[in-house]
């Protein structure tokens, strides 16, 4: 690395650069494998013969088609049921530019790329043929963390396109006007002797980018930040999205389900909303991410902490919780309560959610990467157990390290292998719940970043405002 960027070239793609040792060599699950490969037809087939009130043709038009701005997202999911065995996939959030790769084992032994090479050439490159949109200059990633899977995406465009790619580490620094600029819409790189101009950009950039990437640029960027402000980031908005779309869903049998939410919550206003969801509660700082400004409420000691801190912003979400089935919030949807892992030979039950990575593609939308990962303790029938209500129901595996560096707990990282597939207790409609829920949501987010660009590509401020009145938010945004 000199002066924050690598400049890969192509041929430099190395299978154990790019992957987890683990799921590398990891066989993947034949359910899975099945899944990734069904057709669009045969998915709307199967769930619509076990959900016949949705309406086919709405359905099969929803994955049919192409995002304007959202085109590639990691939903995280929970299986959840209640006290009568109804169970369901709840969407938690869904990510923008989010990890998977490194995560995946490979669909075909003989794809050494796995699905980076899918994302690259049915999502990235088609990008590069808008000749409308396009300008001479270079192609770059972009990442402020995970180098291990945004390395692969650059080592993957080298190949694919047949040129040397610009992989520059893009932080929330002051240093960083050194090297990187945006002139008149445009990304201009400083590689020690020029100023650079970039043409297309495939962006890891996930903590604040909005503050570093302008939301009008001439330069493609994969995903672009409006994604990222209407949901893919932003919790707040992303929850009105949610509900929006639901009205525009519910003639044709369809639902995005998430966890009951209240936004636009001031600090004051949460021990009222905790104590009206029974004193269970997930309190979210809504643009924050990998597992960070996340906080379980089980008891007065957890939310009296929560109040005692000082936070960046002023609005915060308030969602149900979604525990064991004696500690769960009671919400207007009734009483949810995590499916978890299969028993441990110790009798233990794991909280685990799915990540679910798709992608917006010519031919409609498609299922990249999943994976699983579970909590670090136990679920237990007491809540006031040995173990806090956080080590019994977080999940993330990213750990922040010093000098803003971060990290993984990969021993709770659960694949969709022969050994791990088995212990989550899904199958086949499960993996087919999700896709279906990681769709919805991305759609419903694809649509509010439409509505918040005029038909100019122009960023509708005053909407924006009226939908995330956070002004600590606004001023971070850099709009050109």
């Amino acid at each position: 690395m000199k002066n924050n960027f690598t400049l890969v070239k192509p041929g430099s793609f190395e299978p154990a650069n790019h992957w987890y040792p683990k799921a590398l060599n990891a066989t993947i699950h034949p359910m899975v494998s099945f899944f990734l490969n069904l057709s669009t037809d045969r998915i709307v087939s199967r769930y619509t013969h076990l959900n016949p009130m949705v309406d086919a043709h709405a359905l099969h038009d929803i994955l049919t088609s192409q995002n304007s701005y959202f085109r590639w997202a990691g939903a995280d999911l929970i299986n959840v049921t209640t006290e009568k065995g109804n169970k369901r996939m709840v969407v938690i959030e869904n990510n923008s530019c989010p990890s998977g790769q490194k995560s995946m084992p490979l669909i075909d032994d003989f794809q050494e790329y796995g699905s980076y090479r899918r994302l690259i050439e049915e999502t990235f490159i088609p990008l590069l043929k808008n000749k409308r949109k396009s300008i001479e200059g270079s192609l770059a990633v972009l990442y402020d963390k995970n180098p291990m899977e945004a390395s692969g995406y650059a080592a993957t465009i080298a190949d694919m396109m047949n040129e040397p790619v610009y992989y520059i580490y893009m932080p929330d620094s002051d240093e960083l006007e050194s090297y990187i600029r945006f002139d008149d819409g445009v990304l201009l790189f400083y590689d020690g002797t020029e100023w650079i101009t970039i043409r297309a950009a495939f962006r890891y950039v996930t903590q604040k980018p909005w503050n570093r990437i302008p939301l009008q640029s001439k330069t493609q960027i994969l995903n672009p930040i409006i994604a990222c402000l209407a949901g893919g980031r932003n919790k707040m908005v992303a929850a009105k999205a949610y509900d929006l779309y639901n009205t525009e869903l519910r003639p044709y049998g369809l639902n995005i389900y998430t966890p009951e939410t209240i936004w636009d919550v001031s600090k004051n206003e949460i021990p009222l909303w905790v104590t009206k969801m029974g004193g269970h509660a997930v309190i979210k700082i809504p643009y924050s991410n990998a597992g960070q400004g996340v906080f379980t409420i089980t008891s007065q000691e957890e939310l009296d902490a929560f109040m005692e801190r000082d936070y960046d912003y002023d609005q915060f979400i308030v969602q149900s919780l979604i525990g064991n089935y004696e500690w769960s919030s009671v919400s207007r949807h009734g009483k949810y309560y995590h499916v978890g892992t299969i028993p441990s030979t110790k009798g233990h039950t794991y909280v685990c959610d799915i990540r679910m990575m798709v992608a917006s593609t010519s031919a409609g939308m498609r299922p990249l990467c999943v994976y699983s990962r579970r909590a670090e303790a136990p679920l237990l029938n007491d809540v006031k157990g040995p173990y806090s209500s956080w080590d019994m129901l977080g999940t993330n595996l990213s750990i922040k390290l010093e000098n803003n560096n971060w990290g993984s707990d990969t021993n709770r990282l659960m694949l969709m292998d022969r050994r791990d597939f088995n212990k989550l207790g899904l199958g086949l409609d499960d993996l087919l719940e999700a896709y279906i829920q990681s769709i919805l949501s991305m759609k419903a987010i694809d649509n509010m970043a439409k509505q918040l660009t005029n038909s100019k590509g122009q960023f509708r401020s005053k909407l924006f405002k009226s939908l995330n009145d956070d002004n600590r938010l606004i001023q971070e945004i850099k709009v050109k």
